[in-house]
C-alpha cells in the first residue's frame, strides 16, 4: 500500500534528522532525509513528498536559499514547505511566511504538536483538493469531454473490454477509444501523454482528435495499414506546435471480424501480450515504433496475427507495471505476466475481480490502463 503521508526532512544537524526522522515514523509519515538542501534536491529529482520540513541554519545554502529555488522550478513550488528552526526572531519567522512558507516551527516543539500541524495541514490541502476535482470534473461532464470511453464496443465474435484508474483520481494522461468503422472493422485506441493529471488530460484530446481523423482518412482512401495511420498521425503531430513538444506513445489495434484477425502498430508503448490458447502460450510483441512526434518518420511497423477461438490479447500502459518500493518507483513487465497468467483463457471480469487490480485501485503511481481482447466465435 502507498504511504498515506510522504515528508521531506532537510537538516545539517544529523542527530536532529534521525530523531525527527524516527519521532515521524513512529506517527505513519514516510521520512526522506536530508543532510543538506543541495541533497534535498537531488531526492526531489526521484520523487515527491506532500510536505517538506527544512531547517534554516544549514551551510553552503541556508533554509531560506531552498525556499527561494524551489519556488523558482515549476515542479516544486507548489510542495508545501515549513521551515524547522532553533531561531524565535519575528522577523525571519515574516521572512519565511513571505516566501509562501505555510508555517514556521520552532525546535524543541513537541512531536505530537508538530505531527498535529502537519496533518491539519495536509487534511485542508486534501479537502481543497476534492472540492476543486468536484468542480472540474463537472466542468468536463457538462461539455461531455471523455478520454475514456463510458462503455465496451460491441464487436462481432470479439469479447472487447478495458480497465482504467486515473493517477489520484484526476483525470489523466492516459487515453482509450474504440473506433467502429462498420460490422468488419473496429480500431482499438491505447495512449499515454507524458505526465499526469489536468495538463496531460487537456492534450490527450489533442491526441485524440488526430487520431480519429488520421483512422476516417485512411479509411476512406481504402488505406486498412495501422502502420501507414501511424505515420500519418505522427506526421500531424511532429508539425504541429502545440503538441509536439508533448511526447506521447499510442498502441493501435484494427480488428478485422471477417478475417479474425487483428493488425497492430505501435509507437513507443509497451509490448503487446498475446495469449494463444491451443498452444496455452503467451508472447509479447514489441513494436520498433519511436513516441508520437518525436522524429519525421517513427519508424513504425506492422504485425497482423490471425486470431482462433479463446485467443487473447493485452494492452497497457506503464502505469500497470509500475510501482512504488522502498528505493522509489521501479517498473516490472514480468510482474503483470505472473498476475495475469492464472486468468489467461478466463474472461476478463475475473481477472477484474483479482488481487492485482484492486492493489493498483489502491497503490498506483501514475495512470493505469488495461484493454482486453478475446476471439470468442
Amino acid at each position: 500500500m502507498p504511504v498515506s503521508k510522504k515528508i521531506l526532512l532537510v537538516d545539517d544537524n544529523q542527530l536532529v534528522l534521525e530523531m525527527m526522522g524516527r519521532a515521524l515514523d513512529k506517527e505513519g509519515f514516510y521520512c526522506m532525509k536530508a543532510i543538506s538542501a543541495s541533497a534535498a534536491m537531488d531526492m526531489l529529482k526521484l520523487d515527491t513528498p506532500d510536505i517538506i520540513l527544512s531547517d534554516y541554519h544549514m551551510p553552503d545554502m541556508n533554509g531560506f536559499q531552498f525556499r527561494q529555488n524551489l519556488i523558482g522550478m515549476p515542479d516544486y513550488s507548489d510542495i508545501p514547505f515549513m521551515f524547522l528552526t532553533s531561531e524565535g526572531d519575528n522577523n525571519l519567522m515574516l521572512e519565511g511566511i513571505n516566501l509562501e512558507a505555510v508555517d514556521y516551527i520552532l525546535k524543541g516543539t513537541p512531536v505530537p504538536v508538530i505531527v498535529s500541524k502537519i496533518n491539519n495541514f495536509l487534511h485542508t490541502v486534501r479537502e481543497q483538493h476534492e472540492r476543486a476535482l468536484k468542480e472540474l470534473s463537472k466542468a468536463a461532464v457538462s461539455l461531455n469531454l471523455n478520454s475514456i470511453p463510458q462503455k465496451n464496443p460491441i464487436v462481432k465474435g470479439f469479447d472487447v473490454d478495458f480497465w482504467h484508474k486515473p493517477f489520484q483520481n484526476y483525470p489523466g494522461g492516459d487515453f482509450i477509444d474504440f473506433i467502429t468503422i462498420n460490422e468488419q472493422y473496429t480500431f482499438v485506441v491505447l495512449g499515454d501523454v507524458m505526465g499526469k493529471k489536468w495538463g496531460a488530460w487537456y492534450f490527450s484530446f489533442g491526441f485524440l482528435s488526430y487520431i480519429r481523423a488520421a483512422v476516417r482518412i485512411c479509411i476512406s482512401e481504402g488505406n486498412f495499414s495501422t502502420k501507414s495511420i501511424l505515420q500519418k498521425i505522427n506526421a500531424v503531430v511532429y508539425h504541429d506546435p502545440v503538441v509536439n513538444d508533448v511526447l506521447s506513445s499510442l498502441s493501435l489495434i484494427m480488428i478485422d471480424t471477417v478475417d479474425a484477425s487483428i493488425k497492430y502498430s505501435g509507437a513507443g508503448d509497451l509490448p503487446l501480450l498475446y495469449y494463444n490458447s491451443a498452444e496455452k502460450t503467451t508472447v509479447q510483441i514489441t513494436s520498433a515504433g519511436m513516441l508520437l512526434g518525436l522524429m519525421p518518420d517513427g519508424d513504425f511497423d506492422e504485425f497482423i496475427l490471425k486470431l482462433n477461438t479463446g485467443d487473447q490479447i493485452f494492452l497497457l500502459t506503464d502505469g500497470i507495471i509500475d510501482f512504488e518500493g522502498v528505493e522509489g518507483k521501479r517498473t516490472d513487465y514480468n510482474t503483470f505476466i505472473t498476475a495475469i497468467t492464472p486468468y489467461l483463457g478466463e474472461s476478463f471480469s475475473e481477472f477484474k475481480k483479482g488481487n492485482f487490480l484492486k492493489e493498483k485501485t489502491i497503490a498506483h503511481v501514475d495512470d493505469c490502463s488495461l484493454i482486453f481482447l478475446q476471439k470468442i466465435a
